[in-house]
């Protein structure tokens, strides 16, 4: 057996995914037998969060307890350096496989309450291949019987037909950045980008450009829909699109990643709310029993 279970393969024209049973995790997407996300093979594990869903929530949270509709939550911290508990605890639980056909798969799991989150919830995620591309459509219920909390992300790395990224072109449709400390967490400022080396919001080279940063105050077309471009050294083009229900894109170049991943693609992650939002309560999404919530994104490739 697989170290992240099943396989589940889908495929339309030209284009190929898959998606693992552990995590609900985009191992692979390729286009024209070009890689539009730098995955793994099928024998690894998603090392750097690699095409994982993040849930209950994504990037960073601080130490400490924190407390919601009267539980206390007690995060396991597994980034030491900085002392912070990293992307939630779904992209190690196994999936239940729901559906399959040609071009689509759906995917869920009930997590039932632990230490780290003492909720009870059901996640699932639809990926469906298209003529738009690959589209991930995520929809999370409250089974339990008080108000829940939560974020969502998900972490592809998006490709590049080149050695690294030294030469591509990236566009983050944004106006502004949340602001961190030296543990990578919100200050609690939002701050506009114009004027600062970190401002993508025109196609501009990653060449000299070390990111890891959260971006928001999105800027959406008339469908609602914001887009992130990322345009290769031989002239291949990217796009990641998240709809309203992601106001958050975090950009890491992965510029602290081991010798043979070190940015050699980028990661564009959707999320629902920054870092550490479980303990600030900014921008956390909350269901009430029974309720549900949804939310897409999109990835696209075009060839030169």
């Amino acid at each position: 057996m697989l170290r992240t279970g099943e396989q589940i393969a889908i495929a339309h024209g030209d284009q190929r995914a898959v998606v693992t049973e552990v995590g609900a995790t985009l191992r692979a997407y390729v286009k024209g037998g070009v890689a539009v996300v730098e995955g793994f093979t099928g024998d690894d594990v998603a090392q750097h969060a690699r095409g994982q869903l993040l849930f209950p929530w994504p990037n960073r949270m601080g130490d400490g307890e924190w407390v919601f509709s009267g539980r206390t939550a007690r995060p396991r911290v597994d980034d030491v350096e900085h002392a912070t508990s990293s992307h939630g605890v779904a992209r190690w639980r196994p999936f239940r496989v729901d559906a399959v056909n040609q071009n689509r798969c759906v995917v869920s799991m009930l997590l039932y309450p632990s230490p780290e989150y003492p909720f009870l919830s059901e996640i699932s995620v639809a990926y469906h291949l298209g003529s738009l591309g690959l589209t991930v459509t995520t929809t999370v219920t409250n089974r339990d019987d008080v108000p829940l909390p939560f974020g969502v992300g998900f972490h592809p790395y998006l490709a590049v037909t080149t050695p690294t990224i030294e030469g591509a072109e990236l566009v983050v449709p944004a106006q502004a950045y949340v602001a961190v400390n030296e543990r990578q967490l919100p200050t609690g400022e939002i701050l506009p980008l114009v004027g600062r080396d970190i401002d993508f919001g025109r196609r501009k080279s990653l060449s000299g450009h070390e990111l890891d940063v959260t971006y928001t105050e999105l800027v959406r077309d008339d469908s609602g829909l914001a887009t992130a471009s990322l345009f290769d050294g031989n002239g291949g083009e990217t796009h990641l699109s998240v709809d309203r229900n992601f106001p958050y894109l975090q950009v890491y170049t992965g510029d602290h990643l081991e010798r043979g991943r070190r940015r050699t693609s980028v990661a564009v992650e959707p999320m629902t709310c920054p870092p550490d939002a479980l303990r600030s309560g900014k921008d956390v999404v909350v269901l009430e029993p029974g309720q549900h919530w949804a939310g897409s994104w999109r990835l696209q490739r075009r060839a030169p």
